[in-house]
């Protein structure tokens, strides 16, 4: 029970702060018969990317240092280098725009870290590697929003190529992720 409790409040800690700025920032929009869509807040996008980078590699290294699964150790390492290198992309664009970004994780990224740094064994693999699946998800709808709606050209196409790494992470961590899933112990 306590796992299930763990898990369902690392799940809220990373949705819910993406949650209340997507309805803080979106615009109510008249229904029309149209398809068109909205854009988005460059800035915003940069921010809440800044941010879920930097919360990447921080959990990322959590895995690589407790992960007993090797292909989650090696997922880990992975997002380690990966995420470093899109963060630094980032922070220069962002520099080059005259845009601040975050220096610190959000408090919900730093619950979740909390509350995995607290696990071990097989116990944190499995939330760990369902942080991951979470966090990758969030990304993935994040960077689309981006790619496909944003103004800036320079940061809709770092968010198209970014996009196209972290579909490929989310393709990766689904299996590991439901591997875990299916081997839930009985006792939750």
């Amino acid at each position: 029970m306590i796992r299930a409790l763990t898990l369902a409040a690392l799940t809220a800690a990373l949705i819910a702060p993406n949650a209340s700025a997507q309805q803080q920032t979106t615009a109510v929009q008249p229904q029309t018969t149209t398809t068109a869509k909205s854009a988005v807040s460059d800035a915003l996008f940069a921010v809440a990317a800044a941010d879920g980078g930097m919360a990447e590699v921080m959990l990322a290294e959590l895995g690589v240092q407790r992960a007993t699964d090797p292909d989650l150790k090696r997922f880990s390492q992975q997002m380690v280098d990966e995420h470093t290198k899109m963060n630094g992309e980032m922070a220069a664009l962002a520099a080059r725009k005259g845009m601040a970004l975050p220096r610190t994780v959000s408090p919900g990224h730093q619950f979740c870290a909390q509350s995995l740094a607290g696990l071990t064994g097989q116990e944190f693999d499995r939330c760990y590697a369902k942080a991951q699946l979470v966090m990758h998800m969030d990304s993935v709808a994040k960077f689309e929003a981006e790619a496909e709606r944003g103004q800036d050209p320079d940061i809709k196409a770092l968010a198209s190529r970014g996009l196209t790494h972290i579909k490929g992470h989310l393709k990766e961590i689904k299996p590991i992720a439901m591997k875990y899933e299916k081997e839930k112990p009985s006792a939750e």
